[in-house]
């Protein structure tokens, strides 16, 4: 599939995914989405991905939906927001938590909107410092889609959820850090060298192992302690009889660094 509004590539292990409408700060059109679905989808299918690194191109990370993608008016018909989030926004975020393997969201600036929950939808979220947060749905009459309302309150706790999705302030990155939204805020000429090391990490690290974490955690939330508990087993098995864990034990007892290939 030819790409006209995202950039895409894989080299070392690492899949990049940029938004790459800078002129419209990466806001997000139907075409868009059938671009990065697919890209994910490429992601997904090819072993030699180990690692995925979502960002945006320009001055910002993603201002959510491109409201001129939409023909909508005061006087217009009403337009059906549900079929939107149900047929483009819900099966994105679906596809980046169930994505085996690890995703690292680079903010670097403002995430507004869906483009805030789609960031929020990655394993580990780095934001430069200048970036910002901001739940704008309510400046609309708009809830916060995209899965805002399931990851505000776990992330924040209810009383941080709704001050941030009634008020649609602007939350700074490094407050973002602080409050536990993010995994971290960096200073913006340090950031591209901080990402490059996470994704260098992670390019070579046990895959496996990481995707039973994600899957683990993010399936943790409705579960009982026992049931915890037997997923754990469950989990634990099948790394057990992975090539990965035979190799890390190796190169633990040989005193040398790990050469883990994903399986």
């Amino acid at each position: 599939m030819h790409y006209d509004h995202i950039l895409y590539s894989l080299d070392a292990g690492i899949a990049r995914i940029t938004l790459n409408r800078p002129d419209r700060l990466n806001s997000f059109t139907a075409a868009m989405h059938g671009e990065l679905r697919d890209a994910i989808s490429r992601v997904a299918a090819d072993d030699r991905a180990r690692v995925l690194l979502l960002t945006g191109a320009g001055r910002g990370f993603c201002a959510g939906q491109d409201l001129s993608d939409r023909a909508v008016s005061a006087d217009a018909a009403p337009v059906d927001l549900g079929h939107t989030v149900e047929t483009l926004w819900a099966p994105l975020v679906l596809s980046l938590r169930r994505l085996p393997k690890p995703v690292v969201v680079a903010v670097n600036g403002v995430a507004a909107g869906a483009g805030a929950n789609i960031a929020l939808a990655g394993d580990i979220v780095v934001a430069t410092r200048s970036a910002s947060f901001i739940q704008s749905f309510c400046k609309l009459g708009l809830i916060p889609d995209t899965g805002g309302t399931w990851a505000l309150p776990r992330l924040l706790g209810t009383a941080r959820a709704m001050g941030l999705a009634m008020l649609g302030d602007k939350l700074s990155a490094s407050q973002a850090a602080d409050w536990g939204l993010i995994w971290k805020a960096v200073d913006d000429d340090a950031f591209s060298a901080e990402i490059e090391a996470l994704l260098l990490q992670l390019s070579t690290a046990p895959t496996f192992g990481l995707a039973k974490t994600k899957e683990l955690i993010l399936g943790s939330g409705t579960l009982s302690l026992a049931d915890a508990l037997e997923r754990e087993a469950q989990a634990m098995r099948a790394c057990g009889y992975s090539a990965d864990y035979r190799e890390g034990v190796a190169a633990f007892l040989q005193k040398r660094p790990a050469s883990f290939t994903g399986r």
